[in-house]
């Protein structure tokens, strides 16, 4: 017998014994997530756009009475938040999760972008200085800024702790407040699209629907994730057994 067929033979005894489910692993690729992609990055394209016009608008009034301090708070915030949003949209494909450079790589800018974006947002609510009807949606804004933040600090202390799981819910929970200004932007149009015109208090209450939204949706897809894990390491228990 021709030792090439003899080694084919084996081989295809050895891929025949071993379990199914192993196979359909091996074969199985990870899915690149261009869809969730996409739709976060046009999520994330809507506050991004506001943000550069406000950037400009503040720019572009030197006699402005805004504070230094506050124009570097709110420079600060949007590049932050534009960097946090755009590269976190990636960060949810599995293809280039299981690459652990790029994965690394991208929370390394990730995270300080996050707390720098969070921060400022935090002290543009505290030392509020714009107009009396928009003190509602800056308090809003300040509510949700607070946890974001506690997210950012429990996701680097679990990611020391090599908890990658608890690591991804915390950061999965601080990306959905991050790129509430899309859903915000979605949730005031088609209110006023069906309703009409809300003044400014309305705003702030139509603003907070679009936080509670993305918060509830980071959950359903944590509690996802956990039931995946779950069944995985069922199968993995009872194919041991």
């Amino acid at each position: 017998m021709n030792p090439l067929d003899k080694s084919f033979s084996i081989d295809q005894e050895m891929t025949a014994t071993r379990p199914i489910a192993q196979q359909k692993g091996e074969r199985q690729r990870p899915r690149s997530g261009w869809l969730a992609i996409t739709g976060l990055l046009i999520l994330s394209a809507l506050p991004v756009l506001g943000g550069v016009l406000r950037l400009r608008d503040g720019i572009a009034g030197p006699e402005s009475e805004i504070l230094l301090a506050t124009s570097v708070a709110i420079v600060a915030h949007i590049v932050a938040m534009s960097v946090y949003c755009i590269l976190g949209a990636f960060q949810f494909s599995p293809a280039l999760r299981i690459r652990r450079g790029w994965h690394r790589t991208a929370g390394r800018a990730l995270i300080p972008a996050g707390f720098i974006a969070t921060l400022s947002s935090i002290w543009l609510a505290v030392f509020f200085g714009g107009p009396p009807d928009e003190f509602a949606l800056a308090m809003i804004r300040l509510v949700f800024a607070v946890p974001m933040t506690v997210f950012l600090v429990l996701a680097v202390i679990t990611i020391t702790r090599r908890d990658f799981a608890a690591h991804g819910a915390w950061m999965t929970r601080a990306y959905a407040i991050a790129i509430s200004g899309g859903t915000q932007a979605l949730v005031v149009t088609l209110w006023t699209l069906n309703v009409g015109e809300v003044d400014a208090f309305g705003e702030a209450w139509l603003v907070a629907a679009g936080f509670v939204i993305n918060s509830a949706v980071a959950e359903l897809l944590i509690l996802r994730r956990t039931s995946r894990r779950r069944r995985g390491r069922a199968r993995r228990g009872a194919l041991t057994s």
